[in-house]
C-alpha cells in the first residue's frame, strides 16, 4: 500500500505556479508520515516547489488544507479523483468548514489526526474508507511520535528544523483561526519526547511552530531547562505576558532563544480591547514602551506582527504603526490585513453587518488576490486598506530600512550570529513582499 502526502501551494504569478523560495518543512506531513504504519509506503510532494506526479500509482492522496490554499487544494484533489484515486483532506480549513471540504474529497479528517489516523489506515486496507473521521481532543500532542524528516530530503527548505512543543492558545482574539480550531485551549507535549525529537535530527537551529510557546508558563520552564544542555538556537511565537515572569525569561534566553514572533496587533489600546486581546492591554496603554525595553534587555530579536483594518483603525493610525515599528527597529515586522477566517467571531460579525466582499468566500473567489482586503473597513475603503498595508510592507523591507534597523546594538548587532541572521533573512522577506502581493489563488481559471 502507498499513501501520498501533499502540501498545496497558494497560487500563481501570471501563468506559472508560484515557487516559494522561503518555504519551510511542512511539519504536519512529517507527523502524518510518522503516524503511518511502517508497512505502508509514504511519499510527499510539496506543490510550492515541485511538480505533482498525478500519474504515479498510489492508494490514497492526503492533502492538508489551509484557508489560503483551499482553492489550489481542491484543484489537486479534483485531478486525482477524476483519475479514480481516493483523496483524504484534513487541516485547519477542514475543521472550520467541513461541509465545503467534503464537496472536494472522498473523505475528510476533522481535528488533530493522532486520534483517527491508524483507524483510517486500517479502513483503507479493508477497502472501507469512511466519508468522515471526527477526531477527539488530543490532550497530549504527538505522544510517542517523532516526526519523520526523511520525506523532506532534497526539497530545498530553509535550513531550520520545525517542531512543536504545544498546540493552541488560551487567548480569545476575535480574528484568530487557531483559536477557533483549538477552541481556546492549549496543549503541551511531553518535554522528554521533545528533547528526544531534537536529538534525532542534526540541526542546531530550530523553529517551534507553537501558537504561543509560553501558554503554560510552568511547562515552558520545564522545556527551557531541558534545552539548555543541548546548546541549540531557537525561535518561536510568544505572548507579551511572558515578561511578567523573570525566571521564565532568564531560562528562555539561557536555553538558546534567539527571538520571537510577538503579536502586538495594534498600537492603540481601543483596538486591543475591541479585538479581545486583553493580554496586550496593559502594555498597549503606554505604547508598549516597557515591553520593548524588557525585550531588548534580553537581546531578543522580535518579529512584530500587526493586524490592520480594525474598526478603530484609520489610514493615519496604520501609517503610525509603521513608524512605531521602524522607530523600535524590530528585526522583522508583519503588516497583515485583517482576515475574516470562517468560524471566527470576526467573520460572523462582518457577515451580519453585510461587510464581507467576494461573496463571503474570499478564499475561493476567482477575483480575490493575496494580501487584498476581503471586507469593507469602517474608516477607509477596501482598496485603501490594501494599498496602505502593502506600503507598510514595502517600505519596512526596503534596503534603507534594513540598513537603518540593523543598527540596534541591543538586538540585531548584539553578536555576530544575530547580525548574520538579520542580514540573511531580511533580503529573503523583502523579495517575498513583492512576489506574493496580488497573487492569484489556485492555478486553473474558472474552477
Amino acid at each position: 500500500m502507498k499513501i501520498t502526502l501533499i502540501k498545496p501551494n497558494i497560487g500563481r504569478r501570471g501563468h506559472s505556479l508560484y515557487v516559494d523560495e522561503s518555504r519551510m518543512e511542512p511539519l504536519q506531513l512529517g507527523i502524518l508520515a510518522a503516524l503511518t504504519p511502517s508497512d505502508i509506503e509514504v511519499v510527499m510532494y510539496d506543490d510550492r516547489a515541485e511538480v505533482i506526479p498525478y500519474d504515479e500509482k498510489t492508494d490514497l492522496v492526503c492533502i492538508t488544507v489551509e484557508t489560503f490554499t483551499a482553492r489550489r487544494a481542491y484543484e489537486i484533489s479534483r485531478q486525482f479523483m477524476d483519475m479514480g484515486v481516493k483523496v483524504l483532506m484534513g487541516g485547519m480549513h477542514a475543521m472550520l468548514l467541513p461541509g465545503e471540504v467534503k464537496e472536494h474529497a472522498t473523505s475528510i479528517m476533522i481535528g488533530d489526526a493522532e486520534d483517527k489516523w491508524l483507524e483510517m489506515t486500517e479502513d483503507l486496507r479493508n477497502g472501507c474508507l469512511k466519508e468522515e473521521y471526527v477526531c477527539s481532543e488530543v490532550i497530549v500532542p504527538q505522544k510517542g511520535i517523532i516526526t519523520r524528516r526523511d520525506i523532506f530530503k532534497g526539497k530545498n527548505y530553509l535550513p531550520i528544523t520545525l517542531l512543536q512543543f504545544s498546540r493552541g492558545c488560551r487567548n480569545s482574539c476575535s480574528f484568530c483561526a487557531s483559536g477557533a480550531y483549538f477552541r481556546h485551549h492549549h496543549y503541551c507535549r511531553d518535554v522528554s519526547e521533545v528533547i528526544e525529537e531534537i536529538k534525532s535530527q542534526e540541526r542546531k537551529v530550530l523553529f517551534f511552530v507553537d501558537d504561543n510557546i509560553v501558554g503554560n508558563k510552568e511547562k515552558a520552564k520545564e522545556l527551557f531547562r531541558a534545552l539548555i544542555p543541548l546548546k541549540i538556537k531557537w525561535v518561536s511565537q510568544a505572548s507579551l505576558d511572558m515578561l511578567e515572569d523573570k525566571e521564565l525569561m532568564d531560562i528562555m534566553v539561557k536555553s538558546g532563544c534567539m527571538g520571537l514572533v510577538v503579536g502586538f496587533e495594534s498600537i492603540m489600546s481601543e483596538s486591543i480591547e475591541a479585538m479581545k486581546k486583553g493580554i496586550n492591554k496593559s502594555y498597549a496603554d503606554n505604547h508598549y514602551k516597557e515591553a520593548i525595553r524588557m525585550l531588548k534587555s534580553y537581546g531578543l530579536q522580535i518579529w512584530a506582527a500587526f493586524t490592520l483594518g480594525h474598526d478603530t483603525d484609520t489610514l493615519d493610525s496604520i501609517k503610525e504603526t509603521y513608524n512605531f515599528a521602524l522607530k523600535n527597529k524590530f528585526s522583522f515586522a508583519a503588516y497583515n490585513i485583517l482576515m475574516p477566517y470562517p468560524g471566527t467571531p470576526l467573520y460572523d460579525e462582518l457577515s451580519r453587518e453585510g461587510r464581507l466582499l467576494y461573496e463571503k468566500k474570499w478564499w475561493l473567489h476567482p477575483d480575490y488576490r493575496f494580501n487584498y482586503a476581503s471586507f469593507v473597513p469602517k474608516n477607509m475603503s477596501a482598496i485603501e486598506l490594501t494599498e496602505v498595508s502593502f506600503g507598510c510592507r514595502k517600505n519596512y523591507n526596503s534596503m534603507s530600512s534594513i540598513i537603518y534597523r540593523a543598527f540596534d546594538f541591543k538586538t540585531n548587532m548584539r553578536n555576530p550570529y544575530k547580525l548574520l541572521t538579520y542580514m540573511v533573512y531580511n533580503p529573503i522577506f523583502k523579495k517575498e513582499v513583492f512576489r506574493k502581493q496580488g497573487m492569484k489563488f489556485g492555478f486553473k481559471d474558472g474552477q
